[in-house]
């Protein structure tokens, strides 16, 4: 699949859209929305944003994520930085270690924001596909053909967050629910904006993230999307209740290959709001996606 082939988030996440990038330009060139405001209601990783940031087509992003750990991250990163970088030089990447930020990441009440901000980038570099409910890579006993070091290059990964950090006028960070936010969004975002959501899977997000979504859950974000002013887009994976739910609105299938435990091919569903300008060319030529 097109897009960067070099990272540009220091955070690895399952069905993550970092490779979405050129559709999402495309989308924003089509719109007359380059240079305006961008919003990621479930952020994530944020590869999308942070391209269109560092690429100039958004002037400012706007990330939310509800799981504390992933928001307390791009929080420190953003607000901390040189003591999370402290962090990262001083930490060593051994498996006692992954115990003692396993305990972390399970407690943040006992631990500052930075802590346990720290604690889900170390388990989301460390984990297997970068799930923070995964096991270790290599397994406890660091017996499999990786270790847990494998995706720990700390000098890449300090160059990241340094240039994430330099930007930090232009990044506003939130830990709202998703319903929430959009709710909010009229009050938040200036008129040219524009809304990327990757809601939770559906079939498998249960596996996947730590806050994983019912029926319910994906009905009311179709809902609240209904009662915004401003133009927005929604992937998903490809299911019958999710084309259900999202029947009044325009749909496009289409194929992407992503690494959850395993790579994996998964069929996905694109669904623009009614005042979004669709690119001409499908998402598969955009991406240069093998059909």
């Amino acid at each position: 699949m097109a897009g960067n082939s070099k990272p540009l988030t220091p955070l690895r996440y399952p069905g993550g859209k970092s490779a979405f990038s050129p559709f999402v330009k495309k989308i924003l060139e089509t719109n007359n929305l380059v240079g305006g405001h961008y919003m990621e209601p479930f952020a994530g990783g944020c590869g999308v944003a942070m391209d269109l940031l560092f690429d100039n087509y958004s002037k400012h992003i706007h990330i939310n994520d509800l799981d504390p750990a992933i928001f307390h991250f791009w929080q420190a990163i953003t607000q901390e930085p040189d003591a999370f970088l402290s962090l990262l030089s001083k930490t060593k990447i051994t498996i006692d270690e992954w115990y003692r930020q396993k305990i972390i990441l399970q407690n943040p009440n006992d631990y500052s924001p930075l802590i346990h901000g720290f604690a889900a980038f170390f388990l989301n570099r460390t984990n297997r596909s970068g799930i923070l409910k995964a096991g270790v890579i290599g397994g406890k006993n660091q017996t499999g053909n990786y270790k847990l070091d494998a995706r720990f290059n700390k000098d890449r990964l300090a160059k990241l967050i340094t240039r994430i950090a330099g930007c930090a006028d232009r990044i506003h960070v939130y830990n709202y629910d998703a319903i929430e936010l959009i709710n909010k969004i009229d009050i938040i975002l200036p008129e040219q904006s524009f809304i990327y959501l990757d809601p939770p899977y559906y079939v498998k997000g249960q596996g996947l993230y730590r806050n994983f979504y019912t029926h319910q859950d994906h009905v009311s974000i179709c809902n609240a999307l209904g009662n915004i002013n401003h133009k927005w887009i929604v992937s998903y994976d490809n299911c019958s209740e999710i084309k259900s739910i999202y029947k009044n609105y325009r749909q496009k299938e289409y194929n992407l290959s992503y690494c959850a435990c395993n790579k994996q091919k998964g069929s996905e569903v694109m669904i623009y709001g009614n005042n979004v300008e669709i690119p001409k060319k499908p998402i598969s030529e955009i991406l240069h996606l093998k059909i």
